[in-house]
């Protein structure tokens, strides 16, 4: 019997866990015990399907603390290879219906688990993030952060970021920034926050600050945030190579609108959650 699967992508790693294939609730203090590094699992969320409705395969996405999350890059490459892995998709080519929207998933390599993903199109409306305030598009704006004035860029690929150009960067920095901007008052439904370095017009590096996570090391959705909004500032090409502690993405800014990514993810492992474990969660009620 498998409980769980555990893949990475780009260290970035989460737990797909199968309604099909086991029954345990997916409440937030069960979310919150398998993901925890010393007392379940360990993991930087939980990806909870396939679930089949209306004709379409639809992914729920939690995060650590127990929320739920719109989008994730890098969850979404990590699903899609799980599909391709456990034969749930006959075409290289499919749909996946998440919170935050419908994305077009082709697998260009299986057993290298090099997945493109069309992540739909950014917006930088306020309303659309949300960031508080009149209607308008947040660019280049500035927030106080223990003293200092930063100058960011947020926009919705799905889910909320806040971009923040910068000369140096460091895991140290995105660590002291990163709770604060998460959960400013800015940003009503908190964000998620990507620290950036422009290399040159063709490569950008990123440290990420994932809302509901923490510290990351790499991260799909913010990859294409960044990316975009570099490109918005006028400061990189459509074509971008984003550069993270965990490894590389491709992004692709098209003409429309739309954005691809493209990267890898990685199977570790698989599991039964042995009777001990089980029954804690077994007692938990689904909500």
């Amino acid at each position: 019997m498998t409980d769980f699967y555990k893949y990475h992508a780009l260290g970035n790693d989460y737990i797909v866990i199968d309604p099909s294939k086991t029954n345990v609730p997916m409440t937030k203090k069960n979310i919150q015990t398998i993901c925890a590094r010393h007392l379940g699992i360990g993991s930087d969320g939980i990806l909870y399907g396939p679930i089949f409705e209306d004709g379409q395969i639809k992914l729920r996405i939690f995060n650590p603390d127990g929320s739920e999350a719109e989008k994730s890059g890098n969850g979404i490459r990590i699903f899609s290879k799980y599909l391709g892995d456990f034969r749930y998709v006959n075409s290289n080519e499919f749909l996946l219906s998440t919170l935050g929207g419908e994305v077009t998933v082709e697998i260009i390599n299986l057993r290298e688990g090099l997945i493109k993903v069309d992540m739909g199109t950014v917006t930088f409306q306020s309303n659309l993030i949300p960031v508080v305030g009149k209607r308008r598009e947040v660019i280049q704006e500035s927030i106080e952060v223990n003293g200092e004035s930063l100058l960011v860029t947020c926009l919705s690929i799905g889910n909320p970021h806040c971009v923040v150009p910068l000369k140096e960067i460091s895991k140290e920095k995105a660590i002291s920034l990163g709770s604060i901007l998460e959960n400013n008052s800015f940003f009503p439904n908190r964000t998620n926050v990507q620290l950036m370095k422009v290399i040159d017009p063709q490569n950008i590096y990123i440290e990420i600050w994932e809302r509901g996570a923490g510290y990351t090391m790499a991260s799909g959705s913010s990859s294409c945030a960044a990316a975009s909004a570099a490109y918005e500032l006028g400061l990189v090409d459509r074509v971008v190579k984003v550069h993270m502690p965990g490894g590389e993405i491709d992004i692709d800014i098209k003409l429309n609108g739309h954005v691809y990514m493209t990267g890898t993810s990685t199977t570790v492992a698989q599991g039964e959650f042995l009777e001990e474990f089980k029954t804690g969660l077994m007692s938990d009620i689904m909500p």
